[in-house]
């Protein structure tokens, strides 16, 4: 799957990811993958998504200039409220233009976007999951299947050390080091919070 962290710190934020993609059994490193990175950048914001490896290329389609436009959809990432519409939005755009199964479990509240996200932006850190809840994050956050083993890495540094980056590499190298679906090298962005 994957291991993707974001870190607020001492007026800043990070975001940062593995570059393994896996198809089951089947790992396919950076060395033979052209496009390994995880995070995207869209307006102001860099994002990062876990599941399936055709969710990063949906989002690069859906977020090109003329497509916003032909779906008449707004992306705003800036709030946690804004991050749930844009994300609302997006659902029916998924189902109808992108073939996206929505169905997971029967007692599922709503349908399933099959999408967790983390976004590190000015405004904040900010985790979006698969029935468009948005949470926003204090310290940091991880997800994936290294996320349990970046948390605990994270958590053991973060009053260590005074780098928002520093701490998200640590997360992933964690994750790397202990998740059978996450690998080296990594990518990181970070960017000055708005006070």
């Amino acid at each position: 799957m994957s291991t993707i962290v974001v870190v607020k710190k001492a007026g800043k934020v990070c975001i940062a990811a593995d570059s393994l993609t896996s198809f089951g059994d089947l790992r396919m490193g950076a060395t033979y993958e052209k496009v390994y990175d995880k995070i995207q950048k869209f307006g102001g914001s860099y994002f990062g998504i876990v599941g399936s490896a055709a969710h990063a290329l949906v989002m690069e389609s859906i977020l090109k200039d003329e497509a916003l436009k032909e779906n008449e959809i707004e992306i705003d990432l800036t709030s946690r409220e804004n991050i749930f519409e844009s994300f609302r939005a997006l659902h029916p755009v998924l189902k109808d233009k992108y073939f996206l199964n929505s169905k997971d479990e029967e007692d599922d509240p709503y349908e399933a976007t099959h999408i967790d996200a983390l976004i590190a932006n000015p405004h904040g850190i900010f985790g979006v999951y698969s029935l468009r809840e948005v949470s926003e994050f204090n310290r940091f956050w991880a997800i994936g299947s290294g996320s349990e083993f970046a948390l605990g890495a994270m958590f053991a540094m973060y009053d260590q050390l005074d780098s928002a980056e520093e701490i998200a590499k640590i997360g992933v190298a964690a994750g790397a080091e202990f998740n059978n679906a996450t690998a080296m090298p990594m990518t990181s962005y970070s960017l000055e919070l708005k006070s």
